[in-house]
């Protein structure tokens, strides 16, 4: 009688982490909207992939205030919208455990700068909720971030696969760069131990991000 109670016990206890587990990727795979319509309303241009001319460090408005001053850990600053996919992304500042469980981080580092200030902005989100089918992307595709009712159009350079410790890809930039990270394989199960990465160069600034460029 006591090892059957033990049994049920058991049983009900992985039913609930089981459960509690489900529902919290649920959670998280939501955080990403799945809006084609809108998000391909965003430009006329998204869907060309023939190369543009990235944008000068002197055309971007720059800030004199600091991105540590912008934003509180978690607190949601923007939106990445990507056409090819489908999606929007709600963008949150910092890249801790919790704040990607909300959805898209976004880099504060020594290295990184907020799309204004013209450096490296770094976005970084979990290979199986909301950066799921990122691997999709092509060279040419477009990504849009929007911040500030401003709208930043980058389009993907390359992409490729390196291992977690590689320290080379959040570096200072010294022109206009997008960078999107997230883990590989993505099929794999437990702690992925590869990064997969895409780097898009700024083409375009729209004031206005309800204004389809």
């Amino acid at each position: 009688m006591v090892v059957k109670k033990l049994s049920i016990l058991l049983i009900i206890i992985g039913m609930t982490v089981t459960g509690w587990s489900g529902y919290e990727w649920w959670t998280q795979k939501s955080a990403a909207t799945f809006q084609p319509e809108k998000a391909q309303a965003i430009s006329r241009d998204w869907e060309e992939t023939d190369y543009q001319e990235t944008v000068n460090r002197e055309v971007v408005q720059t800030s004199d205030v600091t991105p540590q001053m912008k934003a509180k850990t978690g607190e949601k600053i923007g939106e990445l919208t990507i056409p090819q996919l489908g999606y929007l992304y709600p963008i949150y500042w910092g890249t801790d455990e919790q704040t990607l469980k909300q959805g898209v981080g976004m880099y504060d580092t020594a290295f990184t700068t907020l799309p204004n200030q013209a450096g490296h902005t770094a976005l970084a989100g979990h290979r199986d909720t909301v950066f799921d089918g990122l691997d999709q992307l092509k060279k040419g595709d477009r990504l849009y971030l929007t911040l500030d009712d401003t709208t930043y159009e980058y389009q993907i350079r390359k992409t490729w696969i390196t291992d977690e410790h590689d320290r080379s890809v959040i570096v200072e930039k010294n022109s206009p760069t997008l960078t999107l990270t997230t883990c590989y394989p993505f099929d794999y199960l437990g702690s992925a131990p590869d990064r997969y990465i895409i780097q898009a160069s700024l083409i375009q600034i729209n004031e206005g991000s309800d204004s389809p460029s």
